[in-house]
């Protein structure tokens, strides 16, 4: 039976912060499915098409090199249902501090009562990376700040892009 991991997430970029979750989860599945939540609610900056094709650029390779395939998608309904139906029996979740772990320990509860087959696997986030926040990098590259140590270089590339007068 393959090892399907799901990580959901908004990726509005992605930030180095989630390529080390990616690089953390890639040696755990068969494959990763890495699902952009989409609500109609939200204005993200980049479009879902712009985020699929980052994540393809910057998480694929990654992937590939683990041997993991990798599987970018989006989802409109609960992120554990959206995993059921991926197949995945791993529901990945990056944690940068205590304060994320309470809230996705509250998470984890409500999705494991949802559906038990599904297993949250929480990945903590390399000292270098936890700080990094997909707000505060949009807020830095908002006003002409530097995002290059936060971001992939496509992704800094891209960003700057978006914010060019």
């Amino acid at each position: 039976m393959p090892r399907i991991a799901f990580y959901p997430g908004s990726f509005d970029p992605i930030t180095n912060g989630h390529l080390d979750v990616v690089r953390h989860s890639v040696p755990l599945c068969d494959t990763l499915v890495v699902a952009i939540g989409v609500h109609p609610g939200k204005k993200p900056l980049f479009s879902t098409e712009e985020r699929l094709a980052m994540l393809h650029e910057v998480c694929g390779p990654v992937a590939a090199e683990a041997g993991c395939v990798l599987d970018a998608v989006t989802f409109d309904d609960l992120a554990v249902t959206a995993a059921r139906k991926h197949g995945a029996t791993i529901m990945i979740r990056g944690l940068r501090d205590g304060t994320d772990l309470d809230y996705e320990m509250q998470l984890a509860g409500m999705n494991g009562t949802m559906a038990p087959e599904v297993h949250t696997v929480f990945l903590p986030a390399s000292p270098a990376v936890r700080p990094i926040t997909a707000t505060l990098v949009r807020q830095i590259a908002a006003m002409g700040g530097d995002v290059s140590a936060f971001v992939p270089p496509h992704v800094a590339a891209q960003l700057k892009a978006k914010f060019a007068g």
